[in-house]
């Protein structure tokens, strides 16, 4: 707690100075965002900002508007300004290989956060085990509808998954169904699409219009006589189930609870988790991730031997060192630090509250903490 307490009052200090004298000789650190219109990036991007600013490094952050080409010129500017580290959430994993040769070139680390990179110029990957995130949402929905016990009743549901060039959302997806999978193969769980694969279901740019269309267009033709039950829509995140319980509230005609999965922690997708629209969401705790990335920065630009295992075994909060599971390129493997994430609902609310990150409104609706 006393961790949270200061990171949250490092980032009230870093926000509301408007410039700082830069300290004499101080690192410079780049901070390339993928966008401002998802409220988790905007978390990231203030939380890393204040974690670095707090330890006395230059940075410099940018949103590139879901744009890979402007993420492209953002990251060639950071060069241009000879930053000394590169922290990228990329875009389009495939689309950066151009600049991040550059980097190489001019022996300039990368992390990659949250989201894998393939180049081989990314030094470290600090993200949350993107595999159990999916797994965490699959397990839900499978202890929900008590599927172990089904006997000859069967389900039906459905599944949005993410950007297709972001890695992640294969992970996400692939955790989820490899769980209910089992069932999928049995006929206890029958998805009336037909869609059950990445290249079927994916939502560009993880977009909650994207994803609202294609649920009132499923709806439409698959569940629109009223007759077909709509047991469970598991997306893979909070932007997508927005979309998605939007249209369930909409399109609809059934009067059952739909189980509806997410990930992030969205104020707005809390407040449907309160108002029931919403059942589920894998909280990742993004000031945690901050810190550990601040961590491993402080590590590189520091120098010298780096035990990956003992690290993360000294940090305080919760990470796995991995050094099999992300690569950068085939055989070559990306050593990698993955924190735990932590499943949400209406009944463990204070959990966030907990973090210090969020406060309880009146309105009986969670606030982030100012």
């Amino acid at each position: 707690m006393k961790k949270f307490v200061a990171l949250m009052m490092a980032l009230i200090l870093a926000l509301s100075v408007c410039a700082v004298a830069s300290a004499e000789g101080a690192k410079k650190v780049g901070i390339a965002m993928p966008t401002q219109s998802l409220e988790r990036w905007n978390r990231d991007g203030a939380y890393l900002e204040a974690q670095f600013k707090e330890a006395g490094y230059d940075t410099i952050v940018t949103f590139s508007n879901n744009d890979n080409d402007q993420q492209v010129r953002d990251l060639e500017n950071m060069l241009s300004q000879d930053v000394d580290l590169l922290i990228i959430s990329c875009i389009d994993s495939d689309g950066l290989n151009t600049v991040l040769n550059d980097a190489a070139d001019k022996g300039i680390p990368v992390i990659a956060y949250d989201r894998m990179i393939f180049n081989d110029a990314v030094s470290y990957y600090v993200s949350f085990d993107n595999y159990t995130v999916g797994k965490l949402q699959g397990e839900f929905v499978r202890d929900a509808l008590d599927l172990d016990n089904a006997g000859d009743k069967t389900f039906n549901m459905e599944f949005t998954g993410g950007a297709p060039t972001d890695p992640n959302a294969f992970y996400f997806f692939n955790g989820a169904y490899d769980v209910l999978k089992p069932y999928i193969d049995a006929g206890t769980v029958i998805i009336p699409s037909g869609q059950n694969e990445m290249g079927q279901v994916g939502t560009e740019q993880w977009s909650t219009d994207t994803a609202l269309a294609r649920a009132q267009n499923i709806l439409g033709s698959f569940y629109g006589d009223g007759a077909t039950v709509l047991d469970a829509w598991l997306c893979s995140n909070d932007s997508t189930a927005a979309g998605v319980a939007q249209a369930i509230e909409s399109d609809y005609a059934g009067d059952n609870a739909v189980i509806v999965t997410g990930q992030d922690g969205d104020i707005a997708n809390l407040k449907n988790i309160v108002d029931g629209k919403q059942t589920m969401t894998v909280y990742k705790n993004v000031a945690n991730e901050a810190i550990v990335t601040l961590a491993v920065a402080k590590a590189i630009l520091e120098g010298g031997d780096f035990d990956g295992a003992a690290f993360a075994a000294a940090q305080e909060i919760e990470c796995a060192y991995d050094t099999e599971s992300y690569a950068s390129s085939e055989g070559h493997p990306t050593p990698s630090f993955l924190l735990v994430p932590t499943v949400v609902t209406k009944d463990n609310l204070d959990y966030l509250v907990g973090t210090g990150l969020y406060v309880m409104g009146d309105d009986g609706y969670l606030q982030a903490a100012k």
